[in-house]
């Protein structure tokens, strides 16, 4: 019984752990491509930084929750000679659950301007 009891208990604390580690990689690739998504949506020819990061929070409220849209920012930056728009999100890093210390997770999209 005693056996049980303790193996039982690490068992479901290491598959606790997993659904976890799956939700905070979830969160990341989530943040990842709409900050991608938002980059390109502001490198239209009739778009502009701020459209990036309204683009950008739609997709992340629309995913998680809006509680990942508080701290968006784009940056206009030269990558290999070209003029690059760089969308970067910082969110809370889920700890327990969606829950976690806030801007620990920074993710970066970027897109190139067409010439």
């Amino acid at each position: 019984m005693v056996d049980f009891v303790l193996v039982g208990g690490l068992l479901t604390m290491f598959f606790m752990a997993i659904i976890q580690l799956t939700l905070v990689l979830h969160v990341r690739n989530t943040l990842i491509d709409a900050a991608a998504s938002g980059a390109r949506y502001g490198t239209l020819a009739d778009r502009t930084e701020a459209d990036a990061r309204l683009r950008t929070a739609e997709l992340i409220d629309s995913a998680l929750n809006s509680g990942f849209t508080q701290d968006i920012t784009t940056t206009e930056a030269d990558f290999q000679g070209m003029r690059t728009l760089e969308v970067t999100v910082r969110a809370p890093l889920p700890v327990i659950g969606l829950i976690g210390p806030s801007a620990l997770l920074e993710v970066k999209g970027h897109a190139a301007f067409a010439k």
